[in-house]
């Protein structure tokens, strides 16, 4: 299986970068991507516990703030904390993820489709509301919504993710149109199928995950979480000073056929 690309220590030396949904999966991998290139990262989660024992095995340049992205004083707070802690934000990374919903618009359940939008989108809203003016009075900076595939096409019996993610998506875009004259980069990356523990609501095992999806993805595989953190990265960097309102598609080629 192919490794991702080593981090490049120093690339993101001196960027303050906030995470949410980052005690697990690709969060985790991000900030510590992140970490390993040398930014100091706000790790924020629900998951205290998590997100502390993650953060102590990342060592002095990460923070755990608590966060629910559905609350716009939990969001307003955990800015402000990690603003106060870092002087300043540089980076935001909305990867925040409701739990797996199941259903077509006849049978999904009202407070499910609501809650994968509450998280997903409005979750996004609400943590650039209180970001971006923080990012601008500080000369600018770079957001990344993580998206899926599915923001491009659909599966079944996902309405409420699929919609979710497309409306992430086209966020970004419009996001970027606004806050261009701020030095504000926003874009979205969107991951095919990633081996952490989400896949576990529906899988047995990864390795079970890996032979029923890897199939679906030119590549033949699922993806590694630090693949994703990558090319976040990237998106973070000064090398992609000139990449903004786009969707990048990390997806093994599933999005191709």
């Amino acid at each position: 299986m192919t490794a991702a690309a080593s981090p490049l220590p120093g690339r993101l030396t001196g960027k303050v970068i906030l995470i949410t949904g980052a005690a697990s999966g690709i969060g985790a991998a991000i900030a510590r991507r992140c970490v390993e290139e040398n930014a100091r990262v706000a790790c924020a989660d629900r998951d205290m516990a998590a997100t502390q024992a993650l953060v102590a095995s990342l060592g002095s340049n990460a923070l755990a703030v608590g966060c629910d992205v559905t609350e716009p004083d939990s969001v307003k707070s955990a800015v402000a904390t990690t603003g106060r802690a870092f002087g300043g934000l540089d980076g935001l990374v909305h990867n925040a993820a409701a739990p797996s919903t199941d259903g077509t618009v006849a049978d999904l359940a009202l407070d499910k489709w609501r809650l994968e939008l509450d998280v997903s989108l409005t979750g996004a809203f609400l943590v650039s509301k209180f970001a971006v003016p923080l990012m601008a009075a500080g000369g600018g900076g770079s957001i990344v919504l993580i998206g899926s595939q599915f923001a491009r096409v659909a599966v079944g019996k996902a309405v409420a993710y699929c919609a979710a993610k497309a409306g992430l998506m086209h966020l970004a875009k419009a996001m970027a149109v606004d806050h261009a004259g701020q030095h504000i980069r926003v874009n979205s990356l969107s991951p095919g199928a990633v081996a952490t523990a989400r896949l576990l609501q529906r899988w047995p095992d990864l390795k079970a995950a890996d032979e029923g999806l890897g199939p679906a993805h030119l590549l033949g595989r699922i993806a590694q979480p630090e693949e994703i953190a990558a090319a976040c990265a990237f998106l973070l960097s000064s090398d992609a000073s000139f990449v903004t309102g786009t969707d990048l598609l990390v997806d093994g080629g599933y999005a191709v056929r």
